[in-house]
């Protein structure tokens, strides 16, 4: 089979597409043929060698993928060969003909979903709901504000809390990315590069401030999202590329509160928790993934390069079959 293989830590140049063997899977193990490849922010910075998590060389990127059971091991009930599926996390990685998971980090894929909608639930759909409701532990009725909303994670952030009760503000810096995040769930939406911001923030709150904040680039935005909260607010941090200097007297008067969350500290327990609600909502409607664009595995370098650029719309895949 075809995959792409990382032999030593790099830029997207050090991605390069190999021939390997087929895989077998072990006990409580699936083998998928992938027909969709998710490109996240983080299989960038794994492969740059950046990250804390460092596999061992050589390997093959990327933790979500969509595609069909290909054969499983001994022990799985939960699917079988011929399922519509997405997982999320690979033994294996994902930009590949086939990858290798753990049963149960296989979820069956709604008719009704494409693979590449699949390949968007396990690191941007489960980032989202974790942010939300495992960490922050938002409530209908409560006020939330998506910074970076037209991204992948973005999205699923606004349609999980409008989807819940909560009023979603979204900011974007460009025109296609606000129409996209008022199509995909927020009340409100801003546009983050201008100046006046908070005081935009402040008028549609009444001067109370948001309940709570999913910060995708806390590097740049955290100082100013502490001023921004109401009594009892929570900010998220899913994202940051690097330090930044803060006053903790913007959250001590209100009682505040700064959450940190990665994907990869969820316990087997959350991990269920939140893929039997994705699932479920992939299965009424209620979440629709937005695909920004399909690039061929062949082209994943392309990929990588296109995660990291600002403006991003939605979900980047990688299209394998």
């Amino acid at each position: 089979m075809k995959a792409i293989r990382i032999r030593e830590f790099g830029g997207p140049e050090k991605l390069v597409l190999e021939e390997i063997p087929d895989l077998k899977p072990g006990a409580g193990e699936v083998v998928v043929d992938v027909h969709a490849a998710g490109v996240n922010p983080v299989d960038y910075y794994i492969a740059t060698g950046t990250y804390p998590l460092k596999p061992n060389l050589p390997y093959t990127p990327g933790l979500d993928g969509a595609g069909i059971v290909r054969n499983v091991g001994t022990g799985v009930t939960n699917v079988k060969p011929g399922d519509r599926v997405y997982l999320a996390f690979s033994i294996s990685g994902t930009y590949a003909q086939q990858t290798l998971a753990k049963a149960s980090n296989i979820h069956r894929l709604a008719a009704a979903a494409s693979f590449a909608q699949g390949a968007a639930m396990g690191v941007p759909y489960a980032t989202a709901y974790r942010a939300l409701f495992q960490r922050a532990h938002a409530m209908p009725g409560e006020t939330v504000l998506v910074h970076g909303a037209s991204g992948g994670v973005g999205t699923a952030a606004l349609q999980l809390a409008h989807a819940h009760g909560l009023t979603v503000i979204g900011t974007a810096s460009t025109d296609r990315g606000r129409q996209l995040v008022l199509a995909n769930g927020a009340h409100h939406v801003l546009d983050h590069s201008t100046a006046d911001m908070a005081e935009q923030l402040a008028r549609i709150t009444g001067g109370a401030g948001v309940n709570l904040i999913l910060e995708m680039l806390a590097n740049k935005n955290l100082a100013k999202d502490l001023t921004m909260l109401s009594k009892r607010g929570r900010v998220v941090v899913i994202g940051s590329r690097g330090p930044i200097e803060i006053d903790p007297r913007n959250i001590m008067g209100r009682d505040g509160a700064i959450f940190g969350m990665s994907l990869f500290n969820a316990t087997e327990q959350e991990l269920a928790t939140i893929h039997a609600a994705l699932v479920a909502g992939l299965e009424t409607g209620v979440l629709k993934p937005v695909i920004d664009e399909e690039i061929p595995l062949a082209e994943a370098r392309r990929a990588h390069e296109a995660i990291m650029a600002p403006g991003t719309s939605g979900k980047i895949v990688l299209k394998v079959a």
